[in-house]
């Protein structure tokens, strides 16, 4: 079983730095086309102030000059999705689990596991970035259509913004997590809803080793349980009762 889940635009202050990163060709390709890239160029292609974009034209140009610090991309990454996994309460038996199952789909990197090594970086495929004059959703898509196409049981934590990376035949395996709040009747989708969800859900199956569909609907937290009448055979619905 393969959990995917996607990267996040905060970067924890306080992560720990490890060893160097050693980049695979694809990184290397793409380091090198946006180190050329001026501050100017980055505000505009990150639709950032130029302070902001000051601070990634040094993070780029750290990342080509091997000078930038790695991190545990588990650790690094700090959106709310992540600061909604407990990360800190994890032992041996769970990183073991997250090692074997959990894996982080990048811009920068591929498709990668949560504990290897990554350098402070701010990339999505929303941006308007070519490499070898492809959108980085094409310059990655072969690679990330390896990366799952052994495993019988794909979960995706993932947004369309990361699924679609992946082409359709992959995407059509998913199985995939709907987290719903009902209140006064009525169903409530909400981003905010969604990504503190989704990282309560994989902490429950880190903790629970869940290696199964079935095994997945027997879960609980914060109020949500699945719920039958609103799934289907690639959706999994949970529903909060507020």
């Amino acid at each position: 079983m393969k959990i995917l889940i996607p990267t996040a635009k905060e970067l924890n202050k306080k992560a720990i730095s490890h060893g160097k990163v050693s980049l695979g060709n694809k990184s290397t390709e793409i380091v090198s086309a946006i180190a050329k890239l001026s501050v100017k160029d980055l505000a505009k292609a990150y639709k950032i102030k130029d302070e902001k974009a000051v601070e990634e034209f040094s993070r780029w140009q750290a990342i080509k000059n091997k000078t930038a610090k790695s991190y545990e991309a588990l650790e690094l990454f700090n959106g709310l999705m992540y600061r909604n996994i407990d990360r800190a309460g994890f032992d041996e038996t769970d990183k073991k689990y997250i090692k074997e199952n959990v894996f982080i789909t990048t811009s920068l990197y591929g498709v990668i596991g949560a504990y290897d090594l990554i350098q402070e970086h701010r990339l999505d495929f929303l941006q308007n970035i070519k490499i070898s004059s492809q959108s980085l959703k094409n310059f990655w898509r072969e690679d990330y259509d390896k990366s799952i196409k052994d495993e019988k049981l794909v979960v995706s934590l993932l947004s369309s913004e990361f699924e679609e990376v992946f082409s359709k035949e992959q995407r059509d395996r998913f199985i995939r997590l709907s987290f719903m709040e009902e209140k006064e009747g009525v169903l409530k989708v909400h981003s905010t809803i969604s990504k503190k969800a989704r990282g309560k859900f994989l902490t429950e199956l880190i903790k629970n080793k869940v290696s199964s569909v079935d095994e997945m609907k027997q879960i609980k937290f914060d109020g949500f349980e699945y719920n039958e009448e609103n799934s289907d055979e690639k959706t999994l619905a949970f529903i909060a009762k507020r």
